[in-house]
């Protein structure tokens, strides 16, 4: 993916290290033609930018013991909608919420162990002040997946 903001290389350290976290700054200084310490100082500078905002891992959630993955469209009432997301963010099934433009809505994610953990998933979403309606489907298939940037 190609940035504006970025030069080549800066796009290419971000591709490599969103690929392998791990990798040194000597190897990315071999992938992309500089020095060990000039790497350094582009990662510093990406990350002193906020381009970069953290190093972590990519847990695969299947292989951890999470078997469903849900997405929510959750209707809120427009002055509740704030509330209503912070609720959510309290709910340690819940990975992401995103407010979507156009009517007053939540774009959730969810992780859950089996179907009777979606139903209680689903029974907490009734109890919160201010939802009016929860559209649920349940991820089949990943064709790709960035985890590595946010969207």
């Amino acid at each position: 993916m190609n940035f504006k903001n970025l030069d080549e290389v800066d796009t290419k350290i971000l591709h490599y290290l969103s690929e392998n976290g791990r990798l040194s700054h000597a190897e990315l200084g071999r992938l992309v033609n500089l020095t060990r310490a000039a790497v350094r100082e582009r990662v510093n500078q990406l990350a002193k930018a906020g381009i970069i905002e953290r190093f972590t891992i990519v847990v695969n959630p299947l292989k951890a013991g999470k078997t469903l993955s849900m997405y929510f469209d959750i209707e809120v009432e427009w002055p509740k909608i704030n509330t209503v997301a912070q609720k959510l963010l309290t709910a340690e099934e819940t990975t992401n919420v995103y407010q979507m433009s156009g009517r007053p809505h939540l774009h959730v994610h969810a992780l859950l162990d089996d179907q009777h953990h979606a139903e209680r998933y689903l029974a907490l979403l009734q109890t919160i002040d201010g939802i009016t309606n929860v559209h649920s489907e349940v991820l089949l298939t990943r064709y790709k997946e960035r985890g590595a940037l946010l969207i």
